[in-house]
């Protein structure tokens, strides 16, 4: 009887497979438990189609991080704090000032993806990494100024 998995089985197949098993395993076991479909036609039409759109959605996921890299490779950002005679910046500038500042240009980053080691507490350039979903990492430079 052919199936359509549901679900990851070790020694059968991983989910979106179509395997065939036993008639007693699939209507006693597979089918009742959830882990398979019948792989009748509707309802391998419906894994194509699904397979289809997961597949859109990577695509577009992929195309917004390459932009995302490319206009985060352009970028310089500019950070002024308030600093002593010796270069200390009273206080830090952390990924959320780093963020707020992207923001500010027009490109929206969340904050947890900007990779710091430990917050900049110093002035001077820095070149940050950032986590582009589905694409890697982009290098962003951020120099930290004085304020006047």
């Amino acid at each position: 009887m052919k199936l359509i998995l549901k679900e990851d089985l070790v020694n059968l197949g991983e989910a979106g497979d179509i395997v065939n098993v036993k008639p007693g395993y699939a209507r006693n076991y597979l089918i009742p438990q959830g882990m398979a479909l019948p792989a009748d036609e509707r309802n391998v039409r419906k894994l194509e189609h699904a397979r289809r759109e997961v597949e859109r959605h990577r695509l577009s996921v992929l195309a917004t991080g390459k932009a995302l890299m490319d206009r985060l490779a352009k970028e310089r950002v500019v950070i002024r704090r308030r600093a002593g005679a010796d270069g200390k910046l009273f206080g830090s500038v952390t990924t959320v000032d780093i963020s707020a500042a992207l923001a500010a240009k027009g490109v929206k980053v969340d904050r947890r993806t900007i990779q710091l080691a430990e917050p900049i507490k110093s002035l001077g350039d820095y070149d940050i990494v950032i986590r582009v979903k589905a694409v890697g990492d982009a290098e962003l430079k951020v120099s930290v100024e004085p304020k006047e």
